[in-house]
This record gives C-alpha cells, sequence and structure tokens, in this order.
C-alpha cells in the first residue's frame, strides 16, 4: 500500500487549504484512514480519522469544526480541508491507513503512511 500526501503550502492565518492523500488501488471503505501531524521539536500527533464501514468521522479537539476529513472511493483519495487555519496548524501533516481493527486514534496503530506535505501558517 502506498500513500502520496499532497496539497500543503503556505497561508496566512484565517486561510483554508486542502490536502489529499492518494492511494492508488486503495478502496478506503476498506481501510481506518487518517491524518497526523508533525510540528518541529515535537511528536506526530493525531488530527483526524475516517473509520471503514460507516465513515465515522475523529477529530482533535483543537481542530473539531475547522477541519473536515472525506474519502472519495471512486478516485481513491481521502482529503483534508482545513479552514480558519493558524499559525499553531503550522506542521508536515501525513497521511495513515490500515485495513485491521485499530485505535484509531493512536499513531502507532497505523502500517502505511504517506510521506508528509508541508503546511505554513503565517501570522
Amino acid at each position: 500500500v502506498q500513500l502520496q500526501a499532497s496539497g500543503g503550502g503556505l497561508v496566512q492565518a484565517g486561510g483554508s487549504l486542502r490536502l489529499s492523500c492518494v492511494a492508488p488501488g486503495l478502496t478506503f471503505s476498506n481501510f481506518n484512514a487518517g491524518w497526523f501531524r508533525q510540528a518541529p521539536g515535537k511528536e506526530r500527533e493525531f488530527v483526524a480519522a475516517i473509520s471503514w464501514g460507516d465513515n465515522s468521522t475523529y477529530y482533535e479537539d483543537s481542530v473539531k469544526g475547522r477541519f473536515t476529513i472525506s474519502t472519495d472511493n471512486a478516485k481513491a483519495i481521502m482529503y483534508l480541508q482545513m479552514n480558519s487555519l493558524n499559525p499553531d496548524d503550522t506542521a508536515v501533516y501525513y497521511c495513515a491507513a490500515d485495513n485491521r481493527y485499530i485505535n484509531i486514534r493512536r499513531r502507532s496503530s497505523y502500517r502505511y503512511w504517506g510521506q508528509g506535505t508541508q503546511v505554513t501558517v503565517s501570522s
């Protein structure tokens, strides 16, 4: 399973970005999938996830109401729509997936990872 994240960039505070995670040949409905981020000097942390089957979504508290995770199974793409960005959102964002029963918020649960895309929010 290969994942490829893209869509990062430099944006001003209050702006928006949409990240994409492409997974050729993968059907996201058969996988738990999520986004994590890692700021300089910090550990990689959970941002959002979507569960297989019922497509339930989960968010880290600081992004609730601002970020939306979704998937397009026909295109094998997972998205992270990020609105009202602030400098604390600056990090490298990674997508991840796994087709087992896992703790969807735990970084170590996921076997498959994308390479990361940089998001920088200026104040």
